[in-house]
């Protein structure tokens, strides 16, 4: 308080150097001199006193307040105390007058008297290292207890020094200085953005230093890898995980000792001699966010990182690299960090020790990560590669594929195709991604579509995809309503494919006595259905299928098409409905991982000769059903008045057509303007180029960024959804709450510890202990897997600290 009491003295000019003064009120006001303050109302003295008079202090303050001249907040600030002190001496002057302020001697009343054995006993199990909640099951006493008399005590925790990393080869005094040379010449900055901006390696022209580089290997290992030995859990438990291949990558170099401090790394970057910064981690305690550490071996089991390396090769010299710039954009989607700007949000330094880096890329280095890899232009192939990772892992789920399309809006300047937005009941400029789902609802892979092509033009390419993927098995495909096509159904067949839909536009009508009751145990869950099952003939007999029609409660029929005669009608209903599961997907991935954001706003040229409906037609058909209407209504008035011509006044139609000439006059100019408006429709075109309708260039927004965006989005929901199966057997209610918990969890801090070839993570407590439970499950469960962090020797190891002691009430 007394540094904000000189920032106050010096906003006033009046006040002499060698005075302090403080504003406590509009009208009141404190000066400090040789040891002596006076404090100041109206400009009258009301106190002066001794800087150590406690006591005269104590009755000041409590005359500003109960006079008026200063409330409670305002004196406490003035005189740096606590508002609950001013609250305190005003209680003990009004109860015991000018006596009662002094202070009491002797042991504070009401504070219990601790043996000098308890107290020494705490003292020494925090020296050991033990958390204030062990302390606190040790004492029988709430972890608030013990925080409060540390606090008495004094007790300062120590905060935790990172041991320098050894060398590789013994320690070279030389070598460190020649290391700390350039390090303290380049500022870290300057060489990140140095290495960022690099896209091809630079050859270095200094041979020693490539000879400096290779001698020693160009490597740090923060410890010793551990000697090989088989788990002592079953070996499926890690072959399941499918990381024999990733588990064989060589540790990344480095000769940076410090992980705080990577100056080295970033000017090696700089002059082409690094491609990626090898994680080294520093311990600490409660680490913002480094639960989702959990997620490392699901990411390794979703192949994204071999995959990448595998397409991508490399993006060139950088301190962030492929390897660190692919793990890092699939747990910023795990952590929430739903697109690159919200990086502005976290502490790069926090985010850095998740990643064994000194900061985290920001914003403009993780766009640029982006750019590079989009200007490669193989984000395709790196779906492909995903996806037959896939494959492999989960082959027994692509006996059902759901395909459907997600339409992203976009409110841009520039003039794109519009889309049918559902959800909004509207079209609206937009991109079409059609998404292949397997049975569970789990992604496989996305295509994004030309022109907002409709699902009967992209089911063909889709199913090419899918061949591609899975071989010669036969695969059925689901959809809705949008791909009802029978010529292309008879395609789809032909091709080796089943089809399962909703039947379009249908009128017809099952009769009630050819419903039955249809139950089943599907999917651990007990499914009922009204169902009538029936052959179908469609293209005039050409292709028969299959309808299971479904009667409702309300008596409302749902008929569904499907080629697979070979499964129970009640899967057939069951398997359509679980649709939803796609649905769902889509308004999870909106909400959690920002489906919809767009990453990137540029533009590229389009087919300009890309036919599309006209305009002008659509005009003439909106006035052609004007005119239409209008002659109707005008012949439905005239045919009225010949209904109700008396025929004692008019016995013939000449005599009506005399008398009703003006009517008759307005329905034949009526039905010529129609049949005008038809000839004139006639001779234009009913679709066009694009480029006759478009002012300007013909543009479709970038794809290939976004195509990435959406491709990592996948494999971190992916990874996701393999925690959460992981988790299902320790959580009993896993299904509606599993991915909730496994949110939290990786949400969490977590202490960083590096010892013996181990990365050891301990979660913070969860909010209740059956939460801990299931969690510490799944950590023994990856515990036996022993993966290790992506470019380092270190193994992970997860704990979770165990909850606190419930309060004493």
């Amino acid at each position: 308080m007394a540094d904000d009491a000189a920032k106050q003295g010096a906003l006033f000019d009046d006040a002499p150097g060698d005075e302090q003064f403080v504003a406590v009120s509009a009208r009141c006001e404190m000066r400090t001199r040789d040891g002596r303050r006076v404090v100041i109302v109206a400009g009258v003295p009301l106190a002066h006193y001794s800087i150590g008079d406690r006591m005269s202090e104590a009755h000041a303050i409590v005359q500003l307040v109960t006079g008026g001249w200063a409330t409670q907040v305002e004196a406490a600030r003035g005189f740096g105390v606590t508002t609950r002190t001013v609250r305190r001496l005003v209680a003990r002057f009004d109860e015991g007058g000018l006596a009662a302020l002094r202070r009491r001697g002797g042991y504070p009343r009401g504070r219990p008297r601790l043996a000098g054995s308890r107290v020494r006993l705490v003292e020494r199990l925090k020296a050991r290292g033990d958390s204030n909640c062990a302390i606190a099951a040790r004492l029988h006493v709430t972890e608030k207890a013990v925080r409060k008399l540390l606090r008495r005590l004094g007790w300062k925790e120590k905060a935790p020094e990172q041991a320098l990393l050894p060398l590789e080869g013994g320690s070279d005094p030389n070598l460190s200085a020649s290391a700390a040379a350039p390090a303290a010449q380049t500022s870290a900055v300057q060489a990140e953005t140095a290495a960022d901006s690099a896209q091809a390696p630079v050859p270095t022209s200094d041979p020693n230093l490539s000879a400096c580089a290779a001698s020693t290997g160009v490597a740090a290992r923060q410890s010793e890898a551990p000697a090989a030995s088989a788990p002592s859990a079953p070996a499926a438990a890690a072959a399941d995980l499918n990381l024999s291949a990733l588990t064989d990558e060589p540790p990344a170099p480095s000769l940076d000792r410090d992980p705080a401090n990577r100056s080295f790394d970033r000017v090696c970057a700089a002059m082409g001699l690094l491609d990626d910064a090898a994680p080294l981690f520093r311990e600490g305690r409660a680490v913002s966010g480094a639960g989702v550490l959990l997620a490392i071996a699901a990411i390794q089991g979703t192949g994204v990182i071999e995959c990448a390396r595998e397409v991508y090769g490399s993006i060139g010299p950088a301190f962030f690299g492929l390897r660190t710039s692919v793990v890092a954009l699939v747990l910023f989607a795990l952590l929430r960090i739903k697109r690159p700007e919200a990086l502005k949000e976290r502490s790069p330094h926090d985010l850095g020790r998740i990643l064994g880096l000194d900061r985290a890329p920001e914003v403009k280095t993780l766009r640029r990560k982006l750019q590079r890899l989009a200007s490669m232009g193989r984000a395709s192939d790196f779906g492909r590669a995903l996806a037959l990772r896939r494959v492999e892992r989960h082959g027994k789920a692509m006996g059902f594929l759901y395909a459907d399309g997600h339409v992203r809006v976009y409110h841009g300047k520039h003039q794109i195709p519009k889309a049918h937005v559902a959800r909004m009941r509207l079209a609206a400029p937009a991109t079409s991604d059609y998404w292949v789902n397997d049975e569970k609802g789990e992604p496989l892979f996305v295509v994004t579509a030309r022109a907002n092509a409709h699902l009967t033009a992209m089911l063909l390419p889709l199913l090419d995809e899918v061949r591609a993927l899975v071989g010669e098995r036969r695969v059925t495909i689901v959809f809705d309503r949008g791909g009802w096509s029978p010529k292309l159904f008879r395609r789809i067949v032909d091709a080796g494919f089943d089809i399962l839909t909703y039947r379009k536009g249908w009128k017809g009508h099952v009769v009630q006595r050819r419903f039955s009751k249809h139950t089943a145990i599907l999917d651990g869950r007990e499914v009922t259905y009204m169902l009538a099952d029936q052959g179908i003939a469609l293209l005039k007999g050409k292709l028969r299928l299959r309808q299971v029609t479904l009667l409702s409660e309300t008596g409302h029929q749902t008929p569904i098409v499907t080629s697979r005669r070979d499964l129970p009608a009640i899967e057939v209903a069951w398997r359509l409905f679980e649709r939803w599961r796609q649905e769902n997907f889509f308004k999870y991935l909106r909400e959690e991982y920002a489906l919809d954001a767009l990453l990137e706003h540029a533009v590229e040229q389009d087919d300009a000769e890309r036919d599309v409906p006209n305009p002008r037609w659509n005009e003439l058909t909106a006035e052609i059903k004007k005119a239409h209407a209008e002659a109707m209504r005008l012949s439905a008035h005239l045919g009225l008045d010949a209904l109700a011509n008396p025929e004692e006044l008019r016995r013939t139609m000449r005599g009506f057509k005399i008398a009703h000439a003006k009517e008759t006059r307005a329905v034949i100019e009526a039905m010529e303007r129609l049949a005008k408006l038809e000839r004139q429709r006639a001779k234009v075109p009913k679709r066009v180029p694009v480029k006759a309708v478009v002012q300007g260039e013909v543009v479709r927004l970038a794809a290939e960024r976004q195509h990435l965006g959406n491709l990592f989005k996948m494999a971190a929901y992916q990874a996701e959804c393999d925690l959460v199966r992981r988790l299902a057997p320790h959580y009993h209610r896993a299904e509606d709450e599993g991915r909730t918990l496994l949110q939290s969890a990786l949400a969490s801090a977590a202490d960083i510890d590096v010892a013996s070839g181990e990365l050891r993570v301990t979660l913070a407590p969860l909010s209740s202990p059956h939460r801990c439970r299931a969690v510490a499950a799944l950590c023994d469960e990856l515990n036996a897997a022993r993966v290790r962090f992506p470019g380092s020797d270190l193994v992970l190891r997860y704990a979770v600290s165990p909850s606190p002691p419930p309060a004493i009430r």
